[in-house]
């Protein structure tokens, strides 16, 4: 894409009531319905597009993802993102894209550094690098030209032979190689299921709070999201099946819902299967970071309890190795198998084959296993002292909200305590933090501040940073 395009994508309205993303959307949509962009052009990727414009690379993919899903652009894995070959050019309406806006946490700008409290972000100072650069030294020195060609579709079949061995002993999920693929993160995922099993217009149960970005996808792809509250058992089924019965999908994260980290208790996770089974539903399971459990032992997968084949496991290596990994997998039911086949043929976007390889040999030698065990001992240690800083100086204005797992802490605040202003002030001050209010829909939720424990290395440097926070209530 040449530098006048770039130009014209610069002057975005920062005062708009239009939310970035479709400002971005809007111009490509402009360029290429005027002749500007021609079918088989190049656009630039999220990661440079943000870059430029100074924004968060999840503002863009939003803009690109509803972009594919209109059919204006395609993604081709390594090739990069192209305006959609043979593409008919019929001008449309902004009108035709939702206007509601993105939550107001994901078009903020991505910090430029490791921020104390970042969620999503793993021990990055603990993990193995000179293990992982003499693996990356050894695949780059034995490299073939063959391995420099696009990667298979589905993912490299070693890679997905090691993710099923592994899902069957630490996740309880009895899978064959040929039922997983291997995606660019959790967002290609949930577009494919979306693009393989539902509808324009069809109703899909989603966690009371929950995942924005999930929100945002659903919402992009014109499904009709009917939340679903949570307590402290996970997803109220029954509020579920009330409301929206005959809803086609169900999203959820059963090992630590998101954002609260309970976790689904057995009777609403039978009771979830036995929904899915009688309305021939979906259960898209998000097990984003399930393998670190404090309590006890991890909990299986719900995916372990599905006989009737209604569950789409989603797992990922963002938060076990490193979110710029950007690797990430999807386990379909058996008898889907050709469906999604078909639809990755038809959106081929495969994470880089030299990442997957890496990964296979992580695995293959051990080291995978001993990280996990040793980040389980660590995040639990940083949890522990974390809330002790946190408690020590902030206990008359808030409380740590105990958890049994997960990454992230939950700081509830005192009922006058706007969560979303404080957060936002932390954000001006280098400290990352999200306001519990952005991510609830109906439910009424007391303010409260996400807040990632995993690179605060000790009751000293929470405490520190607790100040911090003090002096910004």
């Amino acid at each position: 894409m040449s530098s006048p395009h770039l130009d014209a994508l610069a002057a975005l309205d920062q005062q708009s009531t239009d939310p970035l993303y479709r400002q971005i959307y809007d111009r490509f949509r402009r360029a290429i319905s005027s002749g500007v962009l021609k079918p088989g052009d190049r656009i630039p990727s999220a990661r440079a597009l943000a870059k430029d414009l100074g924004l968060a690379r999840g503002t863009v993919e939003t803009a690109y993802a509803v972009l594919a899903a209109e059919g204006y652009v395609q993604a081709r894995g390594q090739a990069g993102t192209i305006v959609t070959p043979g593409l008919a050019i019929h001008a449309r309406s902004p009108k035709h894209i939702s206007a509601a806006p993105a939550p107001a946490e994901q078009t903020a700008s991505s910090p430029t550094a490791l921020l104390p409290f970042q969620l999503g972000l793993p021990a990055l100072d603990a993990f193995p690098r000179k293990i992982w650069a003499r693996l990356g030294a050894r695949h780059l020195r034995a490299m073939h030209p063959i391995d420099m060609a696009y990667p298979p579709l589905h993912g490299l079949a070693d890679l997905r032979r090691e993710i099923a061995a592994y899902l069957q002993v630490s996740r309880g999920i009895h899978c064959m190689p040929a039922q997983i693929i291997i995606t660019s993160g959790y967002s290609q995922t949930l577009r494919l299921i979306i693009q393989a099993l539902l509808h324009e217009g069809d109703q899909v149960w989603m966690e009371d709070p929950g995942y924005p970005m999930t929100r945002a996808l659903l919402t992009h792809a014109r499904l009709h999201i009917r939340p679903v509250p949570v307590d402290q058992d996970g997803l109220r089924v029954t509020e579920g099946i009330r409301s929206a019965g005959h809803a086609r999908a169900a999203v959820v994260t059963p090992a630590h819902q998101s954002p609260l980290c309970v976790s689904l208790s057995l009777p609403r996770r039978l009771a979830l299967l036995d929904w899915a089974s009688r309305e021939n539903a979906w259960i898209i399971e998000d097990d984003y970071d399930g393998e670190y459990r404090y309590a006890s032992r991890p909990l299986p997968a719900l995916k372990s309890l599905d006989r009737e084949g209604r569950v789409l496991y989603a797992g990922t290596f963002s938060k076990v190795l490193y979110p710029g990994i950007r690797l990430a997998y999807l386990v379909v039911p058996e008898n889907e198998i050709e469906r999604f086949r078909h639809i990755v043929q038809s959106n081929p976007d495969s994470a880089p084959a030299l990442h997957q390889a890496i990964v296979t040999s992580f695995i293959t030698e051990g080291h995978f296993g001993r990280h996990i065990q040793r980040m389980r001992k660590l995040y639990g240690e940083r949890r522990t002292a974390t809330a002790a800083g946190l408690s020590a100086i902030l206990g008359h204005l808030a409380r740590v909200v105990p958890q049994p797992g997960g990454m992230h802490l939950i700081l509830q605040l005192l009922p006058h305590i706007d969560d979303t202003v404080l957060a936002q002030r932390m954000r001006k001050d280098g400290l990352y933090a999200h306001a519990l209010s952005n991510w609830a829909q109906h439910v009424e939720i007391s303010p409260a501040l996400l807040l990632n424990f995993t690179n605060v290395a000790s009751e000293a440097m929470a405490r520190s940073l607790a100040q911090r926070i003090l002096r910004l209530v």
